[in-house]
């Protein structure tokens, strides 16, 4: 199976919850950024950007773990900046597993190897490391020059001792998808337990030369897709079908809600309009359909995980051909 059955279980009573409740608007995946800092500069990074002026500011652990509260998404995914440069980071995982919550913890490894010796493997918690390449492209990207040798190091020593590991990997409009073939087969040898794939994103705060714009993701992403059978991705059926053109989705962008140092972020991770002090506020005030892909023309080129994963979830109920496939796909 593609996904623990704990994960499975957590995430199918959560949705038919809701449903049954009739709630139309519910989040999936809570992104808690408990800081902004970071030990890299990385190219395509949008956060240490837009968020420099308080970039050494940090939630509490308080803090934190009330957001975990506040949010009734069963997933959370601790993000920033760099998670293991925040001082509470093994306190917060440990509340967040107590709280019965799956944890997806992004890092780009660098402080990785040490930081296995103060957490244990949990069948809720899932180490999430970006990989933009081989050895060569990924420095670059990640503008310093070791940076693929001790990932790939911690990576095999995260396998080597229990813990689930999966990558992410952004496709940049440069991309040599044959390296990222290479590059998902070595992985693969090291144990690695699925992958993350998404086009970038056009940050304001970056510029455009990195960027894909909608048709340039098409055609990347019809590759992309054949890679994806052979290669175990996370990333699902129905969302590679939208990227090569294939499939129309609405973005969903309460779906996977932000917490940061400023507040709860709206109206989504990649675009910020207000910061609110609640969760309630946020899906209370937040005037979400002025926003998606013919409404803001901020949204125009955007197809993020972050915002069409949800709402493959809302699509999969309307078709059995689609329920097929996501069974066929999480059993394989």
């Amino acid at each position: 199976m593609r996904f623990p059955m704990r994960l499975n279980y957590d995430l199918t009573r959560y949705i038919m919850g809701n449903k049954m409740k009739k709630v139309e608007k519910y989040p999936l995946v809570l992104m808690l950024e408990p800081t902004h800092l970071c030990n890299l500069a990385c190219s395509g990074c949008g956060r240490i950007r837009e968020y420099a002026d308080t970039i050494t500011e940090m939630l509490s652990l308080k803090e934190c773990l009330d957001s975990v509260d506040e949010c009734p998404a069963p997933v959370v995914t601790i993000t920033g900046g760099e998670p293991f440069l925040y001082p509470d980071i093994f306190p917060l995982i440990e509340g967040v597993l107590a709280r019965g919550k799956h944890i997806y913890l992004c890092t780009n490894a660098l402080l990785l190897e040490k930081a296995l010796e103060s957490m244990k493997p949990h069948p809720n918690f899932v180490l999430n490391v970006h990989m933009d390449g081989m050895e060569e492209t990924h420095d670059r990207i990640l503008e310093r020059k070791g940076t693929f040798k001790i990932a790939m190091a911690a990576i095999k020593k995260a396998k080597d001792l229990g813990f689930r590991v999966c990558t992410n990997t952004t496709i940049f409009k440069e991309t040599d998808l044959l390296e990222i073939e290479m590059l998902f087969s070595q992985l693969t040898e090291a144990g690695v337990d699925g992958f993350l794939v998404a086009p970038g994103f056009g940050y304001e705060a970056v510029g455009e030369s990195l960027f894909l714009e909608r048709r340039d993701i098409e055609r990347k992403f019809e590759q992309v897709y054949e890679m994806s059978k052979r290669f175990r991705f996370f990333s699902t059926p129905m969302y590679l079908r939208f990227l090569k053109g294939e499939k129309q989705l609405e973005c969903t962008p309460w779906g996977n809600p932000t917490r940061n140092t400023r507040g709860w972020k709206a109206p989504c991770y990649l675009i910020t309009d207000a910061h609110y002090p609640t969760f309630k506020e946020m899906m209370a005030k937040t005037e979400w359909d002025k926003y998606g892909v013919g409404k803001d023309p901020r949204c125009a080129q955007c197809m993020m995980h972050c915002g069409f994963e949800p709402t493959v979830v809302e699509e999969i109920g309307k078709s059995w051909k689609d329920i097929w496939e996501m069974m066929i796909w999480n059993l394989t």
